[in-house]
Protein backbone atom coordinates (compact mmCIF):
# COMPACT_ATOMS: atom_id res chain seq x y z
CA UNK A 1 0.00 0.00 0.00
CA UNK A 2 1.29 3.44 -0.86
CA UNK A 3 0.50 6.68 0.86
CA UNK A 4 -3.02 4.24 2.58
CA UNK A 5 -4.02 3.73 -0.39
CA UNK A 6 -4.72 -0.19 -1.62
CA UNK A 7 -2.55 -1.25 -5.03
CA UNK A 8 -5.98 -2.56 -6.90
CA UNK A 9 -7.89 0.70 -6.27
CA UNK A 10 -6.17 2.46 -9.74
CA UNK A 11 -4.53 -1.11 -10.96
CA UNK A 12 -4.86 -1.51 -14.37
CA UNK A 13 -4.90 -4.88 -14.66
CA UNK A 14 -3.92 -7.38 -17.57
CA UNK A 15 -6.60 -10.45 -18.26
CA UNK A 16 -3.99 -13.46 -19.65
CA UNK A 17 -6.96 -16.15 -21.38
CA UNK A 18 -4.32 -18.60 -20.42
CA UNK A 19 -5.16 -21.02 -23.48
CA UNK A 20 -4.19 -18.17 -26.16
CA UNK A 21 -1.46 -15.94 -24.71
CA UNK A 22 1.54 -17.60 -25.04
CA UNK A 23 2.74 -21.67 -26.05
CA UNK A 24 5.89 -22.86 -25.01
CA UNK A 25 5.62 -26.75 -25.71
CA UNK A 26 4.22 -26.69 -29.06
CA UNK A 27 1.36 -27.80 -28.79
CA UNK A 28 -0.49 -24.79 -30.22
CA UNK A 29 -2.21 -24.20 -26.69
CA UNK A 30 -0.85 -21.58 -24.40
CA UNK A 31 0.36 -22.80 -20.66
CA UNK A 32 1.98 -21.20 -17.53
CA UNK A 33 5.47 -21.74 -18.39
CA UNK A 34 4.37 -19.19 -22.13
CA UNK A 35 2.98 -16.61 -19.61
CA UNK A 36 5.92 -16.69 -17.43
CA UNK A 37 8.40 -16.26 -20.09
CA UNK A 38 6.27 -13.49 -22.06
CA UNK A 39 6.23 -11.72 -18.49
CA UNK A 40 8.30 -9.50 -19.45
CA UNK A 41 5.47 -7.48 -22.08
CA UNK A 42 3.42 -7.02 -19.33
CA UNK A 43 5.89 -5.57 -17.49
CA UNK A 44 7.26 -3.24 -20.29
CA UNK A 45 3.79 -2.55 -21.17
CA UNK A 46 3.28 -0.58 -18.01
CA UNK A 47 0.28 -2.37 -15.97
CA UNK A 48 0.24 -3.38 -12.27
CA UNK A 49 -1.28 -6.81 -12.22
CA UNK A 50 -2.22 -9.81 -14.49
CA UNK A 51 -5.49 -11.62 -13.92
CA UNK A 52 -5.09 -15.46 -14.97
CA UNK A 53 -8.00 -17.29 -16.57
CA UNK A 54 -8.86 -20.84 -15.22
CA UNK A 55 -5.73 -22.87 -15.34
CA UNK A 56 -6.77 -25.99 -12.57
CA UNK A 57 -7.25 -29.69 -13.56
CA UNK A 58 -10.42 -29.78 -15.97
CA UNK A 59 -11.57 -31.47 -18.83
CA UNK A 60 -11.59 -28.31 -20.92
CA UNK A 61 -15.70 -28.16 -21.70
CA UNK A 62 -15.73 -24.79 -21.32
CA UNK A 63 -11.82 -23.97 -21.37
CA UNK A 64 -11.43 -24.45 -17.75
CA UNK A 65 -14.69 -23.18 -16.60
CA UNK A 66 -15.58 -26.89 -15.20
CA UNK A 67 -13.19 -27.40 -12.82
CA UNK A 68 -12.39 -31.19 -12.03
CA UNK A 69 -9.71 -29.82 -9.15
CA UNK A 70 -9.51 -25.99 -7.78
CA UNK A 71 -6.35 -26.96 -6.13
CA UNK A 72 -3.89 -28.46 -8.68
CA UNK A 73 -3.00 -27.23 -12.30
CA UNK A 74 -4.07 -28.84 -15.24
CA UNK A 75 -1.36 -30.81 -17.16
CA UNK A 76 -2.26 -29.22 -20.61
CA UNK A 77 -0.73 -25.67 -18.93
CA UNK A 78 1.69 -27.32 -17.01
CA UNK A 79 2.00 -27.68 -12.87
CA UNK A 80 2.04 -26.45 -9.19
CA UNK A 81 6.00 -25.57 -9.77
CA UNK A 82 4.89 -23.65 -13.19
CA UNK A 83 2.07 -21.40 -11.48
CA UNK A 84 4.71 -21.03 -8.46
CA UNK A 85 7.70 -20.15 -11.01
CA UNK A 86 5.13 -17.87 -12.70
CA UNK A 87 4.14 -15.72 -9.33
CA UNK A 88 7.62 -15.60 -8.48
CA UNK A 89 9.05 -13.46 -11.68
CA UNK A 90 5.80 -11.85 -11.68
CA UNK A 91 6.49 -10.54 -8.57
CA UNK A 92 9.96 -9.76 -9.23
CA UNK A 93 8.78 -7.74 -12.10
CA UNK A 94 6.71 -5.99 -10.07
CA UNK A 95 3.18 -7.15 -11.04
CA UNK A 96 0.65 -8.84 -9.10
CA UNK A 97 -1.42 -11.65 -9.62
CA UNK A 98 -4.97 -12.27 -10.13
CA UNK A 99 -6.62 -15.35 -10.57
CA UNK A 100 -9.95 -16.77 -11.06
CA UNK A 101 -11.99 -18.33 -8.89
CA UNK A 102 -15.38 -20.60 -10.27
CA UNK A 103 -17.85 -21.05 -7.29
CA UNK A 104 -20.80 -21.48 -8.96
CA UNK A 105 -20.64 -25.05 -10.51
CA UNK A 106 -17.92 -27.56 -10.76
CA UNK A 107 -16.29 -30.08 -13.95
CA UNK A 108 -18.91 -33.35 -14.09
CA UNK A 109 -15.76 -35.03 -13.37
CA UNK A 110 -15.05 -33.03 -10.08
CA UNK A 111 -14.85 -36.14 -6.92
CA UNK A 112 -17.92 -34.72 -5.16
CA UNK A 113 -19.78 -35.05 -8.39
CA UNK A 114 -19.00 -38.38 -9.71
CA UNK A 115 -19.44 -39.34 -5.99
CA UNK A 116 -23.49 -37.87 -6.11
CA UNK A 117 -23.82 -40.02 -9.05
CA UNK A 118 -23.00 -43.39 -7.22
CA UNK A 119 -24.40 -42.98 -3.89
CA UNK A 120 -27.65 -42.01 -5.85
CA UNK A 121 -30.83 -40.28 -4.16
CA UNK A 122 -31.56 -38.74 -0.96
CA UNK A 123 -27.58 -39.49 -0.21
CA UNK A 124 -25.36 -36.66 1.57
CA UNK A 125 -23.48 -36.58 -1.63
CA UNK A 126 -26.50 -35.51 -3.97
CA UNK A 127 -27.46 -32.95 -1.61
CA UNK A 128 -23.31 -30.55 -2.58
CA UNK A 129 -25.31 -30.28 -5.67
CA UNK A 130 -29.45 -29.77 -7.19
CA UNK A 131 -31.01 -32.96 -7.82
CA UNK A 132 -34.47 -33.27 -8.05
CA UNK A 133 -36.69 -36.58 -8.25
CA UNK A 134 -39.33 -35.62 -10.77
CA UNK A 135 -41.41 -36.95 -14.46
CA UNK A 136 -40.46 -33.76 -15.97
CA UNK A 137 -37.51 -31.11 -16.39
CA UNK A 138 -38.19 -29.39 -12.48
CA UNK A 139 -38.62 -26.47 -13.49
CA UNK A 140 -38.56 -24.07 -16.91
CA UNK A 141 -34.78 -22.93 -16.23
CA UNK A 142 -32.89 -22.35 -19.23
CA UNK A 143 -29.01 -22.94 -20.09
CA UNK A 144 -27.36 -19.87 -20.72
CA UNK A 145 -25.68 -22.65 -23.49
CA UNK A 146 -28.69 -22.96 -24.90
CA UNK A 147 -31.60 -25.63 -24.15
CA UNK A 148 -33.08 -27.18 -20.36
CA UNK A 149 -30.87 -25.87 -17.73
CA UNK A 150 -31.93 -29.70 -16.33
CA UNK A 151 -30.03 -33.25 -17.63
CA UNK A 152 -31.74 -36.64 -16.22
CA UNK A 153 -29.34 -39.15 -14.65
CA UNK A 154 -29.97 -42.73 -15.07
CA UNK A 155 -31.96 -43.20 -11.95
CA UNK A 156 -34.26 -40.44 -13.04
CA UNK A 157 -33.18 -37.53 -11.09
CA UNK A 158 -32.57 -34.30 -12.70
CA UNK A 159 -29.39 -32.22 -12.01
CA UNK A 160 -29.06 -28.07 -12.35
CA UNK A 161 -26.63 -26.81 -14.59
CA UNK A 162 -27.12 -23.20 -15.45
CA UNK A 163 -24.19 -23.47 -18.20
CA UNK A 164 -22.90 -26.52 -19.85
CA UNK A 165 -24.51 -30.23 -19.08
CA UNK A 166 -20.77 -30.88 -17.47
CA UNK A 167 -20.80 -28.01 -15.13
CA UNK A 168 -23.56 -29.15 -12.46
CA UNK A 169 -24.46 -26.12 -10.10
CA UNK A 170 -23.51 -26.67 -6.39
CA UNK A 171 -25.93 -26.12 -3.44
CA UNK A 172 -24.43 -23.00 -1.29
CA UNK A 173 -27.65 -24.29 1.17
CA UNK A 174 -25.50 -27.21 2.13
CA UNK A 175 -21.86 -26.07 4.49
CA UNK A 176 -19.99 -28.67 3.00
CA UNK A 177 -19.50 -26.34 -0.12
CA UNK A 178 -18.98 -22.78 1.67
CA UNK A 179 -15.86 -24.87 3.87
CA UNK A 180 -14.88 -26.28 0.62
CA UNK A 181 -14.00 -22.81 -1.07
CA UNK A 182 -12.78 -21.17 1.87
CA UNK A 183 -10.01 -24.18 1.49
CA UNK A 184 -9.16 -23.04 -1.64
CA UNK A 185 -9.41 -19.62 -1.19
CA UNK A 186 -6.54 -20.61 1.19
CA UNK A 187 -4.44 -22.34 -1.01
CA UNK A 188 -4.07 -19.75 -3.63
CA UNK A 189 -3.19 -17.08 -0.83
CA UNK A 190 -0.81 -19.51 0.69
CA UNK A 191 0.62 -19.57 -2.82
CA UNK A 192 1.17 -15.88 -3.24
CA UNK A 193 -2.03 -14.97 -5.00
CA UNK A 194 -2.73 -11.28 -5.09
CA UNK A 195 -6.41 -11.77 -5.55
CA UNK A 196 -9.31 -13.40 -7.55
CA UNK A 197 -11.75 -12.50 -9.86
CA UNK A 198 -14.99 -14.24 -9.09
CA UNK A 199 -17.29 -15.83 -12.04
CA UNK A 200 -20.69 -15.94 -11.51
CA UNK A 201 -20.58 -14.02 -8.73
CA UNK A 202 -24.05 -13.36 -8.68
CA UNK A 203 -24.94 -16.94 -9.30
CA UNK A 204 -24.32 -19.29 -6.46
CA UNK A 205 -27.65 -19.28 -4.35
CA UNK A 206 -30.91 -20.31 -6.29
CA UNK A 207 -34.64 -19.14 -4.84
CA UNK A 208 -35.48 -21.67 -2.21
CA UNK A 209 -37.87 -24.48 -3.87
CA UNK A 210 -36.07 -23.26 -7.17
CA UNK A 211 -39.29 -21.50 -8.97
CA UNK A 212 -40.26 -20.52 -12.63
CA UNK A 213 -39.53 -16.23 -13.02
CA UNK A 214 -42.22 -15.03 -12.60
CA UNK A 215 -42.81 -12.25 -16.09
CA UNK A 216 -40.95 -8.87 -14.86
CA UNK A 217 -39.81 -10.48 -11.65
CA UNK A 218 -36.21 -11.21 -10.32
CA UNK A 219 -34.35 -14.26 -11.81
CA UNK A 220 -34.62 -16.90 -9.34
CA UNK A 221 -31.46 -18.29 -10.65
CA UNK A 222 -28.96 -15.45 -9.66
CA UNK A 223 -28.37 -12.47 -7.39
CA UNK A 224 -29.91 -14.21 -3.90
CA UNK A 225 -29.41 -12.34 -0.53
CA UNK A 226 -27.28 -15.23 0.98
CA UNK A 227 -25.06 -14.59 -1.18
CA UNK A 228 -23.89 -11.37 0.36
CA UNK A 229 -22.91 -13.59 3.53
CA UNK A 230 -20.67 -15.44 1.42
CA UNK A 231 -18.51 -12.54 0.53
CA UNK A 232 -18.34 -11.48 4.03
CA UNK A 233 -17.00 -14.67 4.99
CA UNK A 234 -14.16 -14.30 2.18
CA UNK A 235 -13.66 -10.78 3.14
CA UNK A 236 -12.72 -11.66 6.33
CA UNK A 237 -10.17 -14.20 4.95
CA UNK A 238 -8.64 -12.02 2.24
CA UNK A 239 -8.12 -9.15 5.54
CA UNK A 240 -6.52 -11.95 7.30
CA UNK A 241 -3.29 -12.25 4.87
CA UNK A 242 -0.86 -8.98 4.04
CA UNK A 243 -0.24 -7.30 0.94
CA UNK A 244 -4.11 -6.00 0.06
CA UNK A 245 -5.33 -9.45 -1.15
CA UNK A 246 -8.54 -8.22 -2.79
CA UNK A 247 -11.52 -9.81 -5.11
CA UNK A 248 -13.35 -8.42 -8.06
CA UNK A 249 -16.96 -10.03 -9.12
CA UNK A 250 -18.44 -10.07 -12.20
CA UNK A 251 -21.54 -9.79 -11.23
CA UNK A 252 -24.44 -9.32 -14.10
CA UNK A 253 -27.23 -8.05 -11.56
CA UNK A 254 -30.43 -5.79 -12.64
CA UNK A 255 -29.96 -2.72 -11.23
CA UNK A 256 -26.88 0.03 -10.16
CA UNK A 257 -27.80 -0.65 -6.64
CA UNK A 258 -27.55 -4.10 -6.50
CA UNK A 259 -24.10 -4.17 -8.08
CA UNK A 260 -23.51 -1.89 -5.14
CA UNK A 261 -24.62 -4.80 -2.33
CA UNK A 262 -21.49 -6.40 -3.42
CA UNK A 263 -18.80 -3.87 -2.92
CA UNK A 264 -20.09 -2.93 0.87
CA UNK A 265 -17.03 -1.98 2.75
CA UNK A 266 -17.09 -6.08 4.20
CA UNK A 267 -17.94 -7.61 1.41
CA UNK A 268 -16.11 -7.20 -2.12
CA UNK A 269 -13.23 -5.22 -3.01
CA UNK A 270 -14.35 -4.11 -6.69
CA UNK A 271 -17.02 -5.65 -9.36
CA UNK A 272 -16.79 -5.31 -13.03
CA UNK A 273 -18.60 -2.52 -14.64
CA UNK A 274 -19.92 -3.78 -17.78
CA UNK A 275 -21.75 -0.55 -18.77
CA UNK A 276 -18.39 0.73 -20.03
CA UNK A 277 -17.95 -2.07 -22.77
CA UNK A 278 -21.84 -2.23 -23.21
CA UNK A 279 -22.24 1.35 -24.36
CA UNK A 280 -22.86 2.17 -28.03
CA UNK A 281 -20.18 4.73 -29.17
CA UNK A 282 -21.45 8.06 -28.36
CA UNK A 283 -21.01 10.88 -26.23
CA UNK A 284 -24.20 10.98 -24.22
CA UNK A 285 -23.54 7.25 -24.05
CA UNK A 286 -20.70 7.35 -22.33
CA UNK A 287 -21.27 10.59 -20.09
CA UNK A 288 -24.53 8.47 -19.09
CA UNK A 289 -21.55 5.57 -18.22
CA UNK A 290 -19.52 7.90 -15.88
CA UNK A 291 -22.20 10.01 -13.97
CA UNK A 292 -24.29 6.48 -13.22
CA UNK A 293 -21.13 4.51 -12.13
CA UNK A 294 -19.48 6.91 -9.81
CA UNK A 295 -23.00 7.98 -8.01
CA UNK A 296 -23.81 4.64 -7.25
CA UNK A 297 -20.62 3.62 -6.16
CA UNK A 298 -20.04 6.87 -3.96
CA UNK A 299 -22.94 5.44 -1.82
CA UNK A 300 -20.66 2.55 -0.58
CA UNK A 301 -17.59 4.01 -0.95
CA UNK A 302 -16.03 1.84 -3.82
CA UNK A 303 -13.89 2.42 -6.20
CA UNK A 304 -14.98 2.09 -9.84
CA UNK A 305 -13.78 -0.07 -12.29
CA UNK A 306 -13.31 0.32 -16.13
CA UNK A 307 -13.78 -2.75 -18.71
CA UNK A 308 -13.63 -2.37 -22.76
CA UNK A 309 -13.30 -5.92 -23.45
CA UNK A 310 -12.93 -9.47 -22.20
CA UNK A 311 -12.80 -13.02 -23.56
CA UNK A 312 -16.73 -13.26 -23.90
CA UNK A 313 -17.59 -10.30 -25.78
CA UNK A 314 -16.89 -8.70 -29.31
CA UNK A 315 -13.25 -6.97 -29.50
CA UNK A 316 -14.36 -3.58 -29.24
CA UNK A 317 -13.15 -2.11 -33.30
CA UNK A 318 -15.19 -4.53 -34.37
CA UNK A 319 -18.66 -3.75 -31.76
CA UNK A 320 -17.60 0.07 -33.10
CA UNK A 321 -18.12 -0.59 -36.55
CA UNK A 322 -14.68 -2.51 -37.86
CA UNK A 323 -11.97 -1.38 -39.73
CA UNK A 324 -10.16 2.19 -39.40
CA UNK A 325 -12.90 3.90 -37.70
CA UNK A 326 -13.71 1.07 -35.29
CA UNK A 327 -10.21 0.91 -34.75
CA UNK A 328 -9.87 4.70 -33.99
CA UNK A 329 -12.60 4.70 -31.95
CA UNK A 330 -10.96 1.95 -29.74
CA UNK A 331 -8.16 3.70 -29.50
CA UNK A 332 -9.94 6.57 -28.14
CA UNK A 333 -12.21 4.41 -25.73
CA UNK A 334 -9.68 3.23 -24.36
CA UNK A 335 -7.59 6.57 -23.58
CA UNK A 336 -10.77 7.79 -22.55
CA UNK A 337 -11.21 5.17 -19.96
CA UNK A 338 -7.54 5.28 -18.63
CA UNK A 339 -8.14 8.60 -17.59
CA UNK A 340 -11.26 7.62 -15.22
CA UNK A 341 -10.47 7.05 -11.41
CA UNK A 342 -10.64 4.02 -10.07
CA UNK A 343 -8.96 0.67 -12.18
CA UNK A 344 -9.06 -0.86 -15.28
CA UNK A 345 -9.38 -3.97 -16.64
CA UNK A 346 -7.22 -4.53 -20.14
CA UNK A 347 -7.96 -7.86 -22.33
CA UNK A 348 -4.84 -9.19 -23.85
CA UNK A 349 -4.90 -8.01 -27.60
CA UNK A 350 -6.55 -4.68 -26.59
CA UNK A 351 -2.78 -2.93 -26.51
CA UNK A 352 -2.38 -4.73 -30.65
CA UNK A 353 -5.56 -3.19 -31.81
CA UNK A 354 -6.90 -6.50 -32.67
CA UNK A 355 -10.50 -6.88 -34.14
CA UNK A 356 -12.84 -9.89 -33.78
CA UNK A 357 -11.72 -12.56 -35.92
CA UNK A 358 -14.91 -14.47 -37.93
CA UNK A 359 -13.69 -17.87 -37.25
CA UNK A 360 -14.90 -20.84 -39.69
CA UNK A 361 -17.14 -22.82 -38.50
CA UNK A 362 -15.44 -25.71 -38.86
CA UNK A 363 -13.03 -24.68 -35.91
CA UNK A 364 -15.51 -23.22 -33.73
CA UNK A 365 -13.96 -24.64 -29.90
CA UNK A 366 -16.98 -22.76 -27.80
CA UNK A 367 -19.15 -25.06 -26.21
CA UNK A 368 -21.64 -22.17 -26.75
CA UNK A 369 -21.13 -22.31 -30.75
CA UNK A 370 -21.49 -26.08 -30.87
CA UNK A 371 -24.64 -26.65 -28.88
CA UNK A 372 -26.75 -24.12 -30.58
CA UNK A 373 -24.74 -23.12 -33.88
CA UNK A 374 -24.63 -19.92 -33.29
CA UNK A 375 -21.61 -17.49 -33.54
CA UNK A 376 -19.76 -17.71 -30.09
CA UNK A 377 -16.76 -16.33 -28.66
CA UNK A 378 -13.92 -17.80 -30.15
CA UNK A 379 -13.51 -14.70 -32.05
CA UNK A 380 -12.22 -12.87 -29.32
CA UNK A 381 -10.24 -15.68 -28.34
CA UNK A 382 -7.83 -16.25 -31.05
CA UNK A 383 -4.34 -16.57 -29.72
CA UNK A 384 -2.32 -13.47 -29.87
CA UNK A 385 0.46 -12.62 -32.35
CA UNK A 386 3.93 -11.89 -30.82
CA UNK A 387 6.12 -11.93 -34.02
CA UNK A 388 6.82 -13.22 -37.36
CA UNK A 389 4.70 -12.89 -40.94
CA UNK A 390 2.68 -16.26 -40.90
CA UNK A 391 1.10 -18.29 -38.02
CA UNK A 392 0.98 -18.76 -35.19
CA UNK A 393 3.12 -15.26 -34.90
CA UNK A 394 5.56 -16.54 -32.06
CA UNK A 395 2.84 -17.59 -30.12
CA UNK A 396 4.78 -20.63 -29.83
CA UNK A 397 7.70 -22.87 -31.22
CA UNK A 398 5.44 -24.90 -33.55
CA UNK A 399 4.80 -24.72 -36.92
CA UNK A 400 0.74 -25.05 -37.32
CA UNK A 401 -1.93 -23.25 -36.57
CA UNK A 402 -2.66 -22.90 -32.86
CA UNK A 403 -6.16 -24.25 -31.06
CA UNK A 404 -8.26 -21.55 -33.14
CA UNK A 405 -6.90 -20.15 -36.12
CA UNK A 406 -4.79 -16.79 -36.38
CA UNK A 407 -5.86 -15.13 -39.62
CA UNK A 408 -3.24 -14.59 -42.49
CA UNK A 409 -3.09 -10.31 -41.76
CA UNK A 410 -1.99 -10.40 -38.61
CA UNK A 411 2.00 -9.85 -39.37
CA UNK A 412 1.44 -6.05 -38.84
CA UNK A 413 -0.56 -6.03 -35.48
CA UNK A 414 1.82 -8.34 -34.05
CA UNK A 415 3.71 -6.96 -30.55
CA UNK A 416 7.37 -7.40 -33.06
CA UNK A 417 6.05 -5.48 -35.70
CA UNK A 418 4.36 -2.41 -33.38
CA UNK A 419 7.21 -1.52 -31.02
CA UNK A 420 8.72 1.42 -31.19
CA UNK A 421 6.34 2.47 -34.47
CA UNK A 422 5.60 5.78 -33.93
CA UNK A 423 1.08 6.12 -33.91
CA UNK A 424 0.93 2.20 -33.45
CA UNK A 425 -1.68 0.84 -31.16
CA UNK A 426 0.74 -0.59 -28.69
CA UNK A 427 3.18 2.51 -27.98
CA UNK A 428 -0.21 4.37 -27.88
CA UNK A 429 -0.91 1.83 -24.69
CA UNK A 430 2.61 2.11 -23.51
CA UNK A 431 2.56 6.21 -23.62
CA UNK A 432 -0.81 6.28 -21.82
CA UNK A 433 -0.12 4.01 -19.08
CA UNK A 434 3.33 6.08 -18.45
CA UNK A 435 1.42 9.36 -18.13
CA UNK A 436 -1.51 7.67 -16.20
CA UNK A 437 1.14 6.99 -13.60
CA UNK A 438 2.65 10.22 -13.80
CA UNK A 439 0.03 12.38 -13.91
CA UNK A 440 -3.10 10.71 -13.91
CA UNK A 441 -2.68 8.70 -10.57
CA UNK A 442 -2.16 12.10 -8.19
CA UNK A 443 -5.48 13.04 -9.09
CA UNK A 444 -8.76 13.48 -7.10
CA UNK A 445 -11.43 10.83 -7.76
CA UNK A 446 -14.24 13.59 -8.42
CA UNK A 447 -14.92 13.79 -12.34
CA UNK A 448 -16.43 17.13 -13.38
CA UNK A 449 -18.98 16.47 -16.42
CA UNK A 450 -18.24 19.33 -18.52
CA UNK A 451 -21.08 20.76 -21.71
CA UNK A 452 -18.77 20.76 -24.94
CA UNK A 453 -21.82 19.51 -26.85
CA UNK A 454 -24.03 16.59 -27.89
CA UNK A 455 -20.96 14.94 -29.70
CA UNK A 456 -18.37 15.68 -27.44
CA UNK A 457 -17.31 14.11 -23.58
CA UNK A 458 -15.75 16.19 -22.21
CA UNK A 459 -14.56 15.74 -18.21
CA UNK A 460 -12.16 17.69 -15.97
CA UNK A 461 -10.13 15.63 -12.58
CA UNK A 462 -8.37 18.66 -11.28
CA UNK A 463 -5.79 20.27 -13.71
CA UNK A 464 -6.29 17.39 -16.60
CA UNK A 465 -9.01 17.88 -18.93
CA UNK A 466 -10.40 14.65 -21.48
CA UNK A 467 -11.98 15.06 -24.44
CA UNK A 468 -13.29 12.65 -26.89
CA UNK A 469 -14.69 13.50 -29.99
CA UNK A 470 -17.63 10.97 -31.17
CA UNK A 471 -18.60 13.60 -34.08
CA UNK A 472 -17.74 13.94 -37.40
CA UNK A 473 -15.76 17.37 -37.46
CA UNK A 474 -12.27 18.23 -35.93
CA UNK A 475 -13.22 20.21 -32.64
CA UNK A 476 -11.64 22.94 -30.52
CA UNK A 477 -9.41 21.80 -27.33
CA UNK A 478 -8.98 24.21 -24.58
CA UNK A 479 -5.69 25.97 -23.84
CA UNK A 480 -3.08 23.79 -22.54
CA UNK A 481 -0.90 20.72 -22.61
CA UNK A 482 -1.66 18.10 -25.00
CA UNK A 483 -0.03 14.81 -22.92
CA UNK A 484 -1.38 12.61 -25.39
CA UNK A 485 -3.88 11.98 -27.90
CA UNK A 486 -5.55 8.58 -29.80
CA UNK A 487 -4.92 9.98 -33.07
CA UNK A 488 -2.95 13.01 -34.65
CA UNK A 489 -4.34 16.44 -33.80
CA UNK A 490 -5.82 18.43 -37.22
CA UNK A 491 -4.75 22.54 -37.37
CA UNK A 492 -4.23 21.89 -33.38
CA UNK A 493 -7.70 20.44 -33.13
CA UNK A 494 -9.07 17.02 -32.31
CA UNK A 495 -10.50 14.90 -35.05
CA UNK A 496 -13.14 13.09 -35.46
CA UNK A 497 -13.29 9.58 -33.32
CA UNK A 498 -10.50 10.36 -31.12
CA UNK A 499 -9.86 11.04 -27.71
CA UNK A 500 -7.39 13.74 -25.89
CA UNK A 501 -5.80 14.13 -22.46
CA UNK A 502 -5.16 17.76 -21.81
CA UNK A 503 -3.27 19.38 -18.64
CA UNK A 504 -4.72 23.17 -18.10
CA UNK A 505 -2.82 26.15 -17.20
Amino acid sequence: MESGVPWWRDAVIYQVYVRSFADSDGDGIGDLPGITARLDHLADLGVDALWLTPFYTSPQHDHGYDVADPCDVDPLFGDLADFDALVTRAHGLGLRVVVDLVPNHTSSEHAWFRAALAAGPGSPERDRYHFVAADEPPNAWGSMFGGPAWTRVDDGEWYLHIFDTTQPDLNWRNSEVAAMYEGVLRFWLDRGVDGFRIDVAHGLFKAPGLPNRVDGGPDPAFDQPEVHEVYRAWRRILDSYPGDRMAVAEAWVETPEAMARYLRPDELHQAFNFHWLSAEWSAPAFRSVIATTLADLAQVGAAPTWVLGNHDVVRAPTRYGGGAVGAARARAAALTMLALPGSTYVYQGEELGLAEVDVAPEHWQDPFAVRTGVVGRDGCRVPIPWSGTTAPYGFGPGAGQPWIPQPDDWASVSVAAQTGVEGSTLELYRDALRVRRRVVRGLEDQVELLDAGEDVLAFRRGALQVMLNAGDAPIDLPPGEVLIASAPLVGGGLPADAAAWIRLP
